[in-house]
């Protein structure tokens, strides 16, 4: 039986019932305890300051201050894994989507139309990303790369042909991993970009306008149908598979309902599947951090195909499933660091290096 001691959570919502209910969901595993709740930011702000957890839930809207007010005086005064609960509206999109450029750890989507029932659906995922969150505080610092490293790694790109599509997957610790890695890439990639995050109907659209307002390639959100240009990021939506299908010289994107039984709507699986089918060895493979084994059967079929495929390493991942299951299967001809991952599409895709976006600039 494991001695350590047990993640400290700080739970903060006005609703009572969510209060309870997410205290409840958190202490259902006995690596977590809830150590206090707040009833809005500004109590939250004081808790964080006085208690110190090590992960702290954090509810978008309340009065008095703001769950992103709050999210962000903790960050500068005693900076913690945010994960921000947010309903399924717009608006909470769009403040949770801005919570993740202020530092959030990560998000996780309520129903406060439903019942209780409904909820505890969540508990799952809840439980996941707060030990998940627990964990990755006390991560050491990975070390940096070599020049040599970084030179075999560029030799091993030019083994390949050269992708004319580039697909990505990810799912907890995502929108971060994005956030941080896509900015870098050059604003002349010469191969589109075919993303699936996992993420909740309405979160896709603003997250994909928030990464298109920090990157120097356009990013959007995929529409049914539109022709897959070289340069842009398609961001998969939440609620429907995403496919690239080649017709005649250009190659488009199609968007369905179907199939519905996959573990997650859209599904990295269904995204590189495709593209081993319509791209064979002209299209490169990119996992990175998640829960699960999503994309491990994608990622083999490139692989198999003759394309490119690499995976986040464990040391920069916030949750080592995903990548670990592609490499534990064989199907990875590399694993890297999260931050070399833009140097390596770029390497893949003929450019000599990829470009760090000054602060401010677009």
């Amino acid at each position: 039986m494991s001695t350590a001691a047990p993640i400290r959570v700080l739970v903060v919502d006005d609703s009572a019932f969510m209060r309870t209910a997410l205290r409840r969901m958190i202490e259902s595993d006995p690596a977590l305890q809830v150590i206090a709740t707040a009833v809005d930011g500004i109590e939250g702000v004081e808790k964080a300051l006085e208690l110190r957890p090590d992960v702290i839930t954090m509810d978008v809207e309340m009065p008095r201050m703001s769950g992103l007010d709050a999210l962000s005086r903790i960050m500068a005064t005693a900076p913690a894994p945010v994960i921000m609960v947010s309903s399924l509206t717009r608006a909470h999109a769009e403040a949770t989507i801005e919570a993740l450029s202020r530092g959030a750890y990560d998000f996780l989507s309520k129903d406060l139309s439903y019942a209780s029932l409904d909820i505890v659906r969540i508990k799952d995922d809840l439980v996941a990303k707060c030990k998940a969150a627990g964990q990755y505080k006390s991560r050491p610092a990975p070390v940096d790369r070599s020049v040599a490293t970084l030179r075999s790694i560029s030799r091993a790109a030019r083994r390949f042909p050269v992708p004319r599509l580039v697909c990505i997957g990810s799912s907890t610790g995502g929108p971060k991993a994005l956030q941080q890695i896509l900015p870098m890439l050059p604003p002349d990639l010469p191969a589109p970009i075919a993303i699936v995050q996992h993420m909740p109907p309405g979160f896709t659209g603003p997250f994909a306008k928030r990464l298109d307002s920090i990157c120097q390639l356009h990013v959007k959100e995929v529409e049914p149908n539109e022709p897959l240009q070289a340069g842009v990021i398609y961001i998969g939506v939440a609620g429907a598979q995403f496919r690239v299908v080649r017709r005649g010289s250009g190659s488009f994107a199609h968007i369905s309902s179907i199939p519905t039984n996959t573990a997650h709507i859209p599904s990295v699986d269904i995204l590189m599947l495709s593209a081993a089918d319509q791209f064979g060895q002209l299209a490169m493979g990119v996992i990175l951090t998640g829960m699960g084994a999503d994309g491990l059967h994608g990622i083999s079929a490139i692989y198999r195909a003759g394309g490119y495929t690499v995976g986040e390493s464990e040391h920069s991942c916030v949750v080592y499933g995903m990548p670990r299951a592609c490499a534990e299967a064989g199907v990875l001809h590399g694993v890297f660091a999260l931050e070399t991952i833009p140097g390596e599409i770029a390497r893949a895709t003929g450019l000599p290096h990829a470009r760090l976006l000054e602060p401010g600039a677009r």
